[in-house]
């Protein structure tokens, strides 16, 4: 017999995002209720990474007793106030194996008693008369008037290649080697799991190509962690010292079965375009995700982006289509796609906490956690100075979280952490923080092009660390920014520092504080 169930609020997905989701509503006081279609937190985990192996670091020394700044070295943690929940407290090795966060995942649920129920598979979402209607596999409803989806990309991102159907998927083939023994395999996909894979079969396969379009992106020199990390590009050694191997930049026109193997006609990117076909064993897909939308009603269902594998959403993470619709974790790298880290824990955990202060302002009132500085230049610079030093989020979320300094008409200053910045912007304008005159907001930024310039090559140039003026700084460093009306007035980039260390009084305070004397000026910050 069918029942139903209300709530304030409903957190779809039990994986890092919705226990960091729930953790925040539940030290809240808030009414809510967590969905989860697997028998344990983090169900994911126990499927991927195919081979076991994360690709987020776990650091467990550090040097350093400062808890926030470990958290620069520990990407798997949640956030929470109790420090024996440190991810680093599970293993101590520095790429764990994917068993250890399932382990984590559990033991932060139940230490915090969050209110999960397991083995619930969401079929439907519809939403009838202004709530959330959802219906589970054994027809029990749950209604609420807010729906938090961290589901993650559940589904694998099938390209549209003719013959696709005959290639196997990364969440399907094989993990026996010895099955591809002499055999020539093509990989399709440019990302971790296409070289993951791809270096799996190296001692057996007797030929591998790596296929996709564009230019092989290398994290380290993008900083982004989604491009191809050392950990996994063994196989490149394997391709340039000629061992049969080779990566193919381009398309793959189509897979075509011919006898006990396939035919595929790739066009090359490097030899204007040719169409060459090559003889294969096997294909495998290693393509990535996609979000699954299909359980969603025409009424609710969210609107998707980027070749439609996620939800597209507001400053706020909101769908942009259905109001009251939010998502949490790595749904929301749309905002930063393939630039900055919300696709990720250590960046979405930091996201989650910014959505729940969204979430506290909208629906209770709660105003977003400040601290009043003096309304000097020198209280605004020892405040940025130390937040740089050692915020993990700024450092996580490079570019679009932000701390903020407002300036009131009666020249009073606060201090607001972790603001993402498109939501600054828009917060600021339509008035969540009060009056305000005009706004620093403090980010930490690579420098412009970084992304273009080999971090290896003596020849490329890096700015001296006594550069005190820090506009040429192409690594990690503090950028302070003027705005009024969400305009730029003027900005300061502090010189980056081989210690992340930007505290030296000459080289980053003296000029920090000249750049503030110039921007505070008269009863209030800001005159242009």
């Amino acid at each position: 017999m069918s029942s139903e169930v209300s709530t304030e609020c409903l957190v779809l997905g039990a994986g890092p995002a919705g226990l960091q989701a729930s953790y925040l509503l539940t030290r809240a006081g808030r009414d809510h209720l967590v969905l989860e279609a697997g028998d344990a937190p983090g169900t994911f985990f126990t499927r991927f990474p195919r081979h076991r192996t994360l690709i987020s670091i776990n650091k467990p020394n550090t040097g350093w007793d400062d808890p926030e700044l470990n958290l620069r070295t520990d990407w798997n943690s949640l956030l929470s106030d109790d420090p024996s929940l440190l991810f680093t407290r599970y293993t101590p090795r520095y790429f764990p194996d994917a068993d250890d966060m399932v382990r984590y995942l559990a033991d932060f649920a139940a230490a915090h008693e969050l209110p999960i129920r397991h083995d619930t598979r969401v079929v439907s979402v519809a939403r009838p008369d202004g709530d959330f209607l959802l219906t589970d596999q054994r027809g029990t409803t749950y209604r609420a008037r807010r729906l938090i989806v961290a589901t993650g990309v559940s589904r694998p991102y099938i390209p549209p290649i003719e013959g696709v159907e005959h290639a196997e998927t990364y969440g399907e083939v094989s993990l026996d080697a010895a099955e591809f023994t002499g055999q020539r395999v093509l990989i399709i996909g440019r990302g971790n799991s296409a070289f993951e894979t791809a270096d799996h079969l190296v001692e057996t396969a007797a030929v591998i190509h790596v296929a996709g379009p564009g230019s092989l992106r290398l994290a380290w020199q993008t900083h982004f962690v989604g491009h191809l990390r050392a950990v996994n590009n063994n196989f490149l050694d394997t391709y340039q010292l000629k061992s049969q191997n080779a990566l193919l930049d381009g398309t793959v026109l189509a897979i075509r079965r011919e006898g006990d193997g396939y035919v595929v006609p790739f066009s090359f990117a490097r030899v204007a375009e040719r169409v060459k076909e090559i003889r294969y064993d096997r294909v495998i897909l290693a393509t990535g995700f996609r979000f699954d939308a299909s359980i969603f009603a025409d009424d609710c269902r969210p609107r998707l982006t980027i070749n439609d594998r996620f939800p597209d959403q507001t400053a706020a993470w909101e769908s942009v289509n259905v109001p009251d619709l939010f998502f949490a974790g790595t749904l929301t790298q749309v905002r930063d796609f393939k630039k900055s880290t919300n696709g990720f824990i250590h960046g979405f955990r930091y996201g989650v906490r910014a959505l729940h202060h969204i979430l506290e302002h909208r629906y209770h009132g709660v105003p977003w956690p400040s601290r009043d500085l003096d309304p000097t230049a020198e209280a605004v610079a020892d405040a940025v100075v130390a937040r740089v030093n050692r915020t993990s989020a700024l450092w996580q979320l490079f570019g679009f979280m932000a701390d903020a300094v407002l300036a009131g008409p009666d020249g009073s200053l606060r201090h607001v952490a972790e603001v993402p910045v498109d939501h600054l912007h828009e917060a600021v304008a339509r008035g969540d923080f009060g009056a305000v005159d005009s706004y620093l907001a403090v980010t930490l930024e690579y420098g412009a092009d970084h992304d273009r310039v080999d971090p290896f090559d003596i020849d490329a140039g890096r700015n001296s660390q006594q550069d005190t003026s820090g506009l040429d700084a192409r690594y990690l460093h503090p950028v302070v920014r003027h705005y009024r009306d969400g305009a730029l007035l003027a900005e300061h980039h502090m010189t980056e520092n081989l210690e992340n260390e930007w505290d030296s009084e000459d080289v980053h305070v003296k000029p920090l504080l000249a750049f503030l004397h110039a921007r505070l000026t008269g009863p209030a910050v800001g005159a242009p």
